[in-house]
């Protein structure tokens, strides 16, 4: 019988159901460490952290390898922001394209995005999708996918973005999570998405190549952004970064804990491992955290990666309204004439950031509290 230890203090029950089926699956080496923004997810829960011995679930990892966050602290204040954010957003809008499929640039990918893809040609699969991988390299995507402009305590901006490894990640996903299915057929699961590849099989090695590949592509994806997101606001107001945060939170690595040597799978987390910095992101109009882990081994050094869901898309569209989103987004910058496609981003459809933050106050602790002042999504 499987073991999971929870955070979560809002937690539903289809929620808890999946997680306790999950770390009863036979590769799991340990408790599954359910963080606070825990949600229901593809076979494994989003906002779980997953030991296992000699194998790994690509399903677990899901289908945006690497999707994390980036956040820059600049030596700019709010005093000296113009009074309005609305030409920034516009400004940002056109140097960093956003939504399904979109390509950088006028079509064309950007010098930088070539230069590192023939540094970073990948497997055959991989070369396969050069083309899509390199004209989506610096564009930003849809869904929870986001870049903001924030003031922290000080009224110190910052900017913060979300993304992940576009359409080539998914791809990846998707095909190998088709291959780990076809060699599990005959295994007892109790679902099909937990499905895993074993360590000494040339279809792991593919696949831990490719995820690889995938994390260090999404990771490039947000350096990209966020160079042409300060471009554009130190045209506005001259300024300088002072640090930069880059960190993943759909990954798998090997890590020792407990006293043996195991991949770890942060589905919706990142490595809160003592003195390292992250992000936590709340939801569309609210607030943001830079933190620093707390190593707390119960969770395997980590904590949440954002607010986390509390209603589905869809019955966020149903539930909620484009005159609410309107007003919680009052006062800021942002995609107001895209209202209607967003209202599934609506902030009621996530768990409250704060509440979230409180609960793992064992396994990190916040050093900024960021405000949004611009939000610019994809639709």
């Amino acid at each position: 019988m499987g073991a999971v230890i929870n955070w979560a203090s809002l937690l539903e029950e289809n929620t808890r159901r999946q997680a306790e089926m999950l770390s009863r699956s036979s590769v799991i080496a340990g408790h599954v460490a359910l963080m606070p923004d825990a949600h229901l997810g593809m076979g494994a829960t989003v906002g779980s952290v997953i030991p296992t011995k000699g194998a790994v679930i690509p399903a677990a990892v899901g289908v945006d390898i690497g999707c994390g966050m980036i956040a820059v602290e600049t030596n700019l204040t709010a005093d000296k922001l113009p009074d309005s954010l609305d030409p920034l957003h516009d400004q940002i809008s056109r140097s960093v394209p956003a939504g399904i499929g979109k390509r950088g640039g006028k079509g064309k990918p950007s010098r930088e995005a070539g230069v590192w893809m023939d540094q970073h040609p990948g497997s055959a699969r991989i070369k396969k999708m050069a083309e899509t991988a390199v004209s989506q390299l610096g564009t930003l995507g849809s869904g929870n996918h986001f870049i903001e402009v924030c003031l922290d305590e000080r009224d110190t901006v910052w900017v913060v973005i979300h993304s992940g490894s576009r359409g080539t990640g998914n791809r990846l996903a998707v095909q190998h999570i088709r291959v780990a299915k076809a060699l599990c057929n005959g295994v007892p699961l109790e679902d099909k998405d937990l499905a895993y590849f074993q360590e000494g099989l040339p279809e792991f090695d593919a696949y831990i190549n490719d995820m690889l590949w995938a994390q260090d592509y999404a990771l490039e994806n947000r350096e990209e952004m966020m160079d042409a997101v300060l471009n554009q606001l130190f045209r506005v107001v001259r300024g300088k970064e002072v640090q930069r945060i880059n960190c993943h939170h759909n990954f798998t690595q090997e890590e020792t804990h407990f006293g043996q040597q195991v991949w770890v799978t942060r589905k919706g987390a990142i490595d809160a491992s003592a003195g390292n910095l992250g992000v936590v992101p709340g939801s569309m109009g609210t607030k943001s955290y830079i933190t620093q882990g707390l190593g707390n081994p119960d969770s395997y050094n980590s904590s949440s990666h954002g607010a986390g869901r509390t209603r589905s898309r869809t019955a966020a569209k149903k539930e909620l309204s484009v005159s609410g989103l309107r007003a919680l987004m009052k006062g800021k910058a942002w995609n107001a004439g895209q209202a209607e496609s967003l209202l599934d981003e609506h902030p009621d459809a996530y768990k409250d950031i704060d509440q979230v933050m409180e609960d793992q106050k064992d396994l990190c602790r916040p050093l900024h509290e960021l405000r949004q002042i611009l939000n610019y999504k994809g639709t």
